[in-house]
């Protein structure tokens, strides 16, 4: 790395951390008046407010160009299970934007964060204890369901935590459950965003990520065993061809 891309990465991700510190106390403040005061359909617009935000100013101040392939695949009047690979933060607000509205299968400790976990609660997240892995299968089938049949989408990371990139886990088998059962199609999607924004660093990275969405797997007449395979093949092969490291711009 340069001594230009460098102070560009700092400088940008002080930037970046300021401001996501006040938009994350300001919302985290009003989503409890928000969720008691609005109608459901109408929090998720407001906390993607904050989602934008944080977006605009880690694409503009971090130096990050974003390509999104796939958008045609995108329909809002159909609900599903949406899959992702998960390598940082990025992908779970830039989720939140593309498919509201939409319910995030988290752990349940997310939601005792300060602020952060008061904003989480505005779009009806469905917080499983990881530790107690039956049960937590049984609430994404049965909470998964209900979000779905409410007209929202369910967002599930197979991987069930933030993994390296060009590192590889096994994809857990809930979101092709959850689809089979609530009769649903899967949307798969994958990225690199955790070589701009690394999970659980507060340093971002200026460079590229790119976004691969879709097509539609339908789940119509298909075993579970059946529609994970196929899931896990296209993300694999998907994950494979995209750009390793950082395309930096400067």
């Amino acid at each position: 790395m340069n001594a230009c891309v460098s102070v560009r990465s700092w400088i940008g991700s002080i930037i970046f951390a300021f401001y996501y510190m006040v938009s994350t106390i300001l919302f985290g403040v009003l989503a409890p008046f928000a969720t008691v005061l609005l109608p459901k359909n109408y929090r998720q617009p407001v906390l993607n407010l904050h989602n934008k935000g944080l977006l605009f100013v880690f694409r503009v101040f971090c130096g990050v160009k974003v390509e999104i392939i796939g958008l045609e695949y995108i329909n809002k009047d159909r609900p599903v299970v949406l899959v992702a690979n998960h390598q940082s933060e990025w992908e779970t607000y830039v989720l939140q934007v593309l498919m509201a509205p939409v319910s995030t299968v988290l752990k349940k400790e997310l939601l005792s964060v300060p602020f952060f976990g008061w904003g989480l609660r505005m779009v009806q997240p469905i917080a499983i204890d990881r530790s107690q892995r039956t049960n937590a299968l049984k609430q994404i089938i049965s909470q998964g369901k209900e979000r779905l049949d409410d007209g929202r989408s369910v967002l599930i990371f197979p991987e069930g935590t933030r993994i390296a990139p060009n590192k590889e886990q096994a994809f857990n088998k809930g979101a092709a459950m959850l689809a089979t059962s609530a009769g649903v199609p899967i949307l798969p999607v994958v990225h690199n965003a955790g070589y701009t924004w690394p999970g659980k660093k507060w340093r971002k990275y200026p460079g590229s990520i790119r976004v691969v969405i879709g097509p539609i797997i339908e789940s119509e007449g298909k075993k579970t065993s059946a529609l994970h395979d196929e899931m896990d093949v296209w993300m694999r092969a998907e994950m494979a061809k995209l750009p390793k490291g950082n395309d930096f711009l400067f």
